[in-house]
């Protein structure tokens, strides 16, 4: 069958032909213009962000006098917009917790950066994390880049959206486990380093008995919704002893076993 293209016909033809070369040079030239591995539209939001997380790190650091600049550097690397629900990330980088669900909450920004400033880590130190929640502190232990991480959460909905985002951010060093932290992590221990960022009323045996000799624990104790008292323990010649590092408020640690509860040593 012959087919006839009236000059209506090829006129059109022509046009598309000239919207499609049009359309196809845009595109080149866009792609020439953008970098690889970047989103022109995305730019200005990943600069403010990064400003605010530069002047939240400047807070954190003259607020409690932070000196360590590995933890300042990792507090202002870390994209913490990420870790929490998308609803709330006009405020995640004020000076406050806010919630991640399941009555968990994701720690000041300051509160993170002093308590990892405190727990003193030392390059090849071996950390555990009970409260894994919403990922944060564990990014900020793993971007130190000197410390072997490991951090246990009791929700499973929280552990598996806290996987998610660490490994979405490529943090694969570190090991995560859904679990109930009261008990720490025996197969791993001892560990250098606790840091506990849920508060129960005592001090967990467990967790004393899994800290190694010359190890740090970081832990609120203290009652359901009052304040509570943030102690930091160190391990020395087999004894704990106790340093009263002042009053905070967490949220309860969720524990599903039978309490195996130690006395607070008399502070030194």
């Amino acid at each position: 069958m012959k087919i006839t293209l009236k000059p209506l016909h090829i006129f059109l033809l022509l046009l598309c032909a000239i919207a499609l070369i049009l359309l196809f040079t845009k595109l080149l030239t866009k792609e020439a213009a953008t970098p690889k591995g970047t989103d022109s539209e995305a730019t200005p939001d990943e600069e403010e962000y990064q400003a605010l997380r530069y002047a939240m790190a400047e807070r954190a650091r003259q607020q409690f006098d932070l000196k360590n600049t590995d933890v300042l550097r990792a507090v202002q690397t870390i994209p913490r917009h990420l870790f929490v629900p998308e609803a709330l990330r006009d405020l995640v980088y004020s000076d406050a917790a806010l919630p991640i669900g399941f009555g968990q909450t994701i720690s000041a920004p300051y509160m993170v950066a002093w308590m990892t400033e405190e727990l003193e880590l030392q390059p090849g130190e071996r950390v555990l994390e009970i409260g894994t929640g919403s990922g944060y502190q564990a990014a900020v232990l793993a971007e130190l880049g000197y410390a072997e991480v490991y951090s246990m959460e009791i929700i499973p909905e929280l552990a598996e959206r806290a996987a998610a985002t660490l490994n979405d951010l490529g943090y694969q060093g570190l090991r995560l486990r859904q679990g109930d932290g009261y008990f720490g992590w025996e197969e791993y221990a001892p560990f250098d380093a606790i840091i506990v960022t849920a508060a129960p009323d005592h001090l967990p045996a467990p967790l004393v008995q899994q800290l190694a000799e010359g190890g740090r624990m970081l832990i609120p104790i203290g009652p359901t919704g009052g304040y509570q008292t943030m102690w930091k323990f160190r391990k020395e010649g087999g004894q704990i002893k106790a340093y009263n590092l002042g009053g905070v408020v967490f949220v309860p640690l969720v524990s599903e076993g039978e309490p195996q509860p130690l006395q607070v040593p008399t502070p030194d």
